[in-house]
């Protein structure tokens, strides 16, 4: 902040407008403006400025197409002025009015916040039905197609998993509960979305768990994928991490591969790498070599496309864990694969 306010204070002659673009919490920008006030008081600079906040909705992998393609561009400001020259500013990447959504300051400020916790929680509520659909012998699939259909829901984020991870999600869920907390709103759904994150992590491990025991000395699985998701390196939070742990700590080593992520998963599991546990394989088909089974944990496009044929000859077993319900189960199974997916069957 006194980085700003300096810039502001020694350089601009002018009426200026400091933009946050931050996921931060409600009333940072007034901290901001509060700050850049006493900087400019202190160096006795006069000019007019305001504090605006314009959340960023970028997801990794699609950031350009998101800027150039916004759903919606959110600016919180309390000023016409502002209004006015950040219009104008976005004006070349609007095609609809409703586009461009000018709110208060605060009210822009949970914006991102509330709306990567609606994100999570619909991941968390259908991770819990393909959990009761395991329990019934039922199709999550047909039970998400079901409820997508639906106008009133949609099927975006209903797809059933071993959790979400990344830099937001995670965060702002864990951000929106204190924040609540600090104004004496008890979260319960956040706080449920949370801990059924963390439960779903445990997920592939307790699969593997009932189908080969809980000691795994002597075992060697192949896990494709390391990222949070597919078309990033991004390793923050991912399920990987949890699985790659929990198989290591049963006992088993491990031979991993992503095809973007390794060089990531270098750094993120060095001391494995350091003991011997586990070896980042350069190709996927590398990883599969002796395995006693696969688990399948980013859903990366090459994986659904491989020779299954080879991926079982090169296995000991041909037992697939498909920790996003990415592969094609009737083809697998049609190969004679065991097919262990989310609430599948």
């Amino acid at each position: 902040m006194q980085a700003v306010a300096r810039e502001i204070g020694q350089e601009l002659k002018q009426p200026a407008i400091v933009i946050n673009k931050s996921t931060v919490p409600v009333g940072t920008a007034d901290v901001v403006k509060g700050e850049i006030a006493w900087q400019l008081f202190q160096r006795k600079t006069f000019i007019d400025f305001e504090v605006a906040s314009n959340p960023e909705f970028l997801k990794e992998g699609a950031a350009l197409d998101d800027f150039f393609n916004p759903d919606r561009i959110v600016v919180g400001t309390e000023s016409p002025a502002a209004r006015t020259q950040l219009s104008a500013l976005y004006e070349p990447f609007v095609s609809r009015p409703e586009q461009l959504m000018i709110v208060g300051v605060k009210e822009a400020e949970l914006i991102k916040y509330a709306s990567n916790a609606m994100l999570a929680t619909r991941i968390s509520f259908m991770n819990e039905i393909a959990n009761v659909c395991d329990r019934f012998g039922i199709d999550v699939e047909q039970v998400r197609g079901g409820v997508g259909a639906d106008s009133r829901i949609g099927p975006a984020f209903l797809k059933p998993g071993c959790g979400y991870g990344g830099s937001c999600f995670p965060k702002d869920v864990q951000a929106l509960v204190r924040i609540a907390q600090s104004v004496g709103v008890e979260p319960f759904v956040l706080n449920a979305v949370e801990a059924r994150n963390k439960k779903q992590k445990q997920h592939m491990f307790q699969n593997i768990a009932v189908r080969l025991g809980n000691n795994l000395h002597g075992r060697q699985f192949a896990v494709w994928g390391l990222a949070f998701k597919p078309e990033t390196d991004d390793m923050r939070e991912a399920s990987s991490i949890e699985l790659i742990r929990a198989l290591v700590g049963a006992g088993a080593k491990v031979v991993a591969h992503d095809p973007v992520a390794g060089e990531m998963a270098g750094t993120v599991f060095a001391d494995l790498i350091h003991d011997g546990q586990l070896r980042i394989a350069n190709d996927a088909m590398d990883a599969l070599e002796g395995a006693d089974a696969l688990a399948l944990v980013t859903e990366w496009g090459e994986y659904k496309a491989a020779d299954f044929a080879a991926v079982k000859a090169s296995l000991k077993q041909p037992l697939v864990f498909d920790g996003r319900n990415h592969l094609p189960m009737t083809d697998l199974k049609a190969l004679g694969f065991e097919y262990v997916g989310v609430g599948r069957r």
